[in-house]
């Protein structure tokens, strides 16, 4: 084949390699020789460039030609562009080798390490007092916290287990039940209310999580807010859930 020169000063190519499946398109000068060629695609395949063998292929994947003259110009050869340039690594590694991330050994730091280094993500929350580290915001969110836990407390101390009630939780029919436990919960902070609904309009059978809080009959059972709940004189309604 005719070795000829040409003018464009760089050319876009598809890398491949021995050593792994997938190809790279890379932009080079073609006035790079070979030996300095070599030198780029080591970043991109990952074999060390002596032990390099290069193959040209045209853009219909026709084998053209070896580049095998170390001190010969990239452009000195048939290279254009959507060519591609194959590489035949000869160091002994195997096929997927530098793809297979496991076998790369991970970077690790104790927490008092970091806790030490001025250039992390913590570093620079502490400084700025952000998120978590915001004494005053957070004083204040605990502030507030507690503030919904004593009036949720109060609200739930005016509803007395086993009065009558109505639930009217916003954008949901009122329904009518029996009040079965007050008090706080482990699956949900804050106080609770458990109702027993004349229905089963429910959810649940007065357990959650495994932990059994009132008895009642499946999908008879629901856990509300206090301010939802209003105690008073709610006779049992007829829903008509058993009509055929």
């Amino acid at each position: 084949m005719e070795v000829t020169g040409l003018s464009a000063p760089t050319v876009t190519v598809f890398i491949s390699s021995s050593l792994n499946t997938f190809r790279s398109e890379k932009r080079y000068s073609r006035s790079l020789t070979i030996a300095e060629f070599k030198c780029k695609l080591e970043l991109v395949v990952g074999s060390p460039a002596s032990c390099m063998e290069l193959e040209l292929y045209g853009p219909d994947d026709k084998f053209y030609s070896k580049l095998d003259q170390e001190d010969a110009l990239l452009g000195s050869y048939p290279v254009d562009d959507g060519c591609r340039i194959h590489v035949i690594d000869h160091s002994g590694a195997r096929l997927g080798e530098y793809e297979d991330v496991s076998k790369v050994e991970k970077y690790q730091i104790s927490r008092e390490a970091y806790d030490q280094r001025q250039d992390s993500v913590r570093s620079f929350l502490k400084r700025s007092k952000l998120g978590r580290y915001n004494e005053e915001e957070r004083a204040q969110q605990e502030a507030e916290a507690t503030q919904r836990l004593n009036e949720e407390k109060t609200q739930a101390s005016a509803i007395p287990v086993g009065s009558r009630c109505e639930v009217r939780a916003p954008g949901q029919p009122p329904r009518r039940g029996t009040v079965m436990y007050v008090g706080l919960t482990d699956f949900k902070p804050g106080y609770w209310i458990g109702v027993r609904y004349d229905e089963p309009l429910g959810k649940n059978d007065g357990s959650v999580n495994g932990k059994r809080y009132f008895e009642c009959q499946a999908k008879y059972g629901a856990f509300v807010k206090p301010s939802v709940v209003i105690v008073g004189d709610f006779p049992e309604e007829d829903y008509g859930l058993d009509e055929m």
